[in-house]
């Protein structure tokens, strides 16, 4: 699949907007513990994934009621849906400068009834976008950080009429947004999850 930029500025992938908020001090505290850890940027951009995907844990899998989607929120708070872990991983890359973008799935419930949208993260290396999936790892999914070929948390299946969208956003799609501004709880936006982009 070829991922599609939906603007060409590059500059765009850096910015720092109101649920990306990489200029919080909880943001930039956390990307500087990261950085000492890191020989390069691409030691930082794997011990970011795997900061996000394994110390905070995915709200449903955990049981956390709260509703994070700003970064900084997510980082203090140690929660979040996959929209949410998303953000906070976009926040750590771009803090130290990697471009980085949002991109999602549609994907079938567990219970077969209905589809909701899958929140990821692309980062841009070497001139090429790689998408990586901070949404944490539970019996029957192993997502890794990995620039040579996607090991992604879910793969997505066409004839279950599941989608990649290819769509690489600058900032979170306006679906999401609304849908976590808007939830009291996780039960409640659970309800309200996008179907579909």
């Amino acid at each position: 699949m070829e991922l599609i930029q939906n603007t060409p500025d590059l500059s765009a992938y850096l910015v720092a907007d109101e649920a990306i908020d990489h200029d919080h001090p909880v943001v930039l505290e956390a990307a500087a513990r990261l950085a000492r850890a890191a020989d390069d940027s691409y030691a930082y951009a794997r011990l970011a994934f795997e900061f996000v995907r394994d110390t905070i844990p995915h709200s449903q899998d955990s049981g956390d009621m709260r509703v994070t989607w700003r970064a900084s929120d997510v980082l203090e708070q140690g929660t979040g849906i996959c929209y949410a872990k998303a953000h906070a991983l976009a926040a750590l890359l771009r803090a130290e400068d990697i471009p980085t973008a949002l991109c999602y799935q549609r994907l079938a419930h567990d219970d077969g009834d209905g589809y909701a949208v899958h929140g990821m993260i692309a980062v841009r290396f070497n001139g090429a976008w790689h998408r990586q999936d901070p949404r944490g790892n539970k019996p029957g999914v192993d997502a890794r950080f990995s620039l040579d070929g996607e090991r992604l948390a879910f793969v997505a299946d066409a004839k279950s009429s599941e989608v990649d969208y290819p769509v690489l956003y600058a900032e979170p799609h306006p679906a999401v947004l609304g849908a976590l501004k808007a939830a009291p709880d996780r039960p409640y936006l659970w309800k309200t999850l996008p179907t579909a982009l």
